[in-house]
């Protein structure tokens, strides 16, 4: 399973440089084993037309002895017709030859002492039956084998000059292969050469050529790799390409279109849902303090007397309780105000360490304090801004201590690091729990009897802005870290200006 795993995640470039090479293996062992084939078979038909040739040109010889012998013409009287005539017979053919009755009696052999090892003494009864059942009354025994080397066997009629059988003529032959192993061994030489030649040539075009092929397709899947939903997405513009990669182009260029077009229509959504969730919120913020007002105005309205000597009394808890629900409803509309209109930067080059110190200065708790590892840490924002992510911070802070704690502690720090202006604020109140660790951030969010819950919320917008990032720490009953971070302005310049500015 795992080497199958690992052939699946093989680039398409290994691929089409592996299938290539093996290609050319393929097509190389086929010819290989097709060209051995065919010297076999061809070494196979010779011997077979040798064996033919001989056994035709013996028995024209054989006929010729027949028709001018003195003997009647019977198998009893064949061993005296061939008696000295067997030996020239074989010398002048180069071959042993073997005289058999029609019962596979061995009559006469071209050998003083036929040896029982080179041939049976008699016909055996399968090869008798088939010799028989033969149409052609020939056959051509394959199976016999003389010293580890390919033996034939051809048995056929003697026949007289009215065709009637006299006999069995048997030839025996040694393949001899020699020639043709020689051949083989040659061309396996030959072949291994320009095989090895030829498969080099193979791999460099296969390099080369599965390049040419995966170069369009890696530069489109690096394309779609760096596609993002949010961002503004690049469309491949390329030459001359074959078809198919130009229909994939085409389908990135077009899907590039419609991811624009999607990005736009779901920003358009959230931001429609973002106000809405947020005029829902407002609403009902407002309709809090609207219900004790109208209660209030109407139990005044009902128990109003002009005579009543706490007339003033009343009049007096009437506006308090008005006036605290308006300043309620005032808040409301500062938060959402505030909320909906951030950013808006009016950017100068600050000292980040100025800065804070005077943000931490409306602060009249004396258990905050303020640490810089340097006097100044230039950086390019809104004044105002920054101030404000100071002072809420801090203020959530200040309002996380519990009121029977008798040590608070709220420390800010600021001090550089890779490149950036850090901003700690770190507090020892009753932390943030593991369930509202995801929500900090949320708009409306907030685990406070009183407010909207905009504050951190805010504080993000003003951060990202600016291309920094906010984070935090926190342990539910020791405490609570933030961490801001913001880009840095080193420009000696720029310094010059703050300080001149400041």
């Amino acid at each position: 399973m795992k080497e199958k795993f690992k052939i699946k995640r093989w680039s398409l470039r290994v691929r089409i440089f592996l299938s290539l090479i093996l290609i050319t293996l393929i097509a190389s062992f086929l010819i290989a084993f097709v060209s051995i084939y065919q010297f076999k078979k061809e070494a196979k038909e010779y011997h077979e037309d040798r064996l033919e040739r001989k056994e035709n040109s013996i028995k024209e010889h054989i006929s010729y002895v027949l028709a001018n012998t003195t003997y009647p013409l019977s198998t009893e009287n064949l061993p005296l017709i061939f008696r000295d005539r067997i030996h020239e017979l074989a010398n002048i053919h180069g071959t042993e030859i073997n005289i058999y009755d029609l019962d596979g009696k061995l009559l006469k052999s071209s050998k003083a002492a036929f040896s029982v090892d080179t041939i049976n003494q008699d016909i055996t009864e399968p090869v008798l039956r088939v010799i028989r059942s033969t149409a052609e009354k020939r056959f051509v025994d394959l199976k016999t084998t003389l010293n580890n080397k390919k033996f034939r066997s051809s048995y056929s009629y003697i026949k007289d000059t009215k065709f009637k059988p006299l006999g069995i003529l048997n030839l025996p032959y040694i393949e001899d292969d020699g020639y043709y192993e020689k051949e083989i061994s040659n061309f396996i030489a030959r072949f291994v050469q320009v095989y090895s030649f030829m498969l080099l040539i193979s791999v460099i075009i296969a390099y080369f050529l599965s390049s040419y092929i995966t170069k369009s397709i890696k530069e489109v899947s690096d394309r779609i790799k760096e596609t993002r939903l949010n961002e503004v997405n690049e469309k491949i513009h390329m030459g001359d390409t074959p078809q198919e990669i130009s229909l994939l182009v085409d389908a990135y260029n077009n899907l590039v279109d419609d991811l624009d077009e999607s990005a736009a229509l779901l920003a358009q959504k959230e931001r429609e849902e973002a106000w809405r969730e947020m005029a829902k919120q407002v609403a009902h913020e407002i309709k809090n303090p609207l219900t004790p007002m109208r209660l209030t105005v109407q139990s005044f309205q009902r128990k109003f007397d002009p005579s009543d000597p706490k007339i003033h009394e009343k009049l007096a808890e009437y506006s308090n309780t008005l006036i605290q629900q308006i300043d309620t409803m005032t808040a409301v509309a500062s938060a959402f105000s505030n909320f909906a209109s951030l950013p808006a930067q009016q950017n100068e080059t600050l000292n980040v360490v100025k800065i804070v110190q005077l943000a931490l200065e409306i602060f009249n708790e004396c258990y905050i304090t303020f640490h810089a590892d340097e006097p100044q840490i230039i950086t390019r924002m809104d004044r105002t801004q920054l101030i404000r992510i100071i002072t809420n911070l801090v203020k959530n802070a200040t309002q996380a201590m519990d009121d029977h704690q008798r040590e608070p502690k709220v420390d800010v720090r600021v001090y550089r690091e890779a490149g950036q202006a850090k901003i700690t604020v770190t507090d020892n109140g009753k932390g943030i729990t593991v369930e509202d660790k995801s929500r900090i951030f949320e708009p409306k969010f907030t685990t406070k009897n009183s407010g909207m819950g905009l504050g951190l919320s805010i504080i993000r917008n003003i951060v990202e802005s600016y291309h920094g990032t906010i984070n935090f720490k926190s342990s539910a009953g020791v405490g609570t870290t933030f961490y801001v971070s913001l880009p840095i302005t080193t420009s000696e310049n720029e310094t010059q200006t703050e300080h001149t500015n400041f």
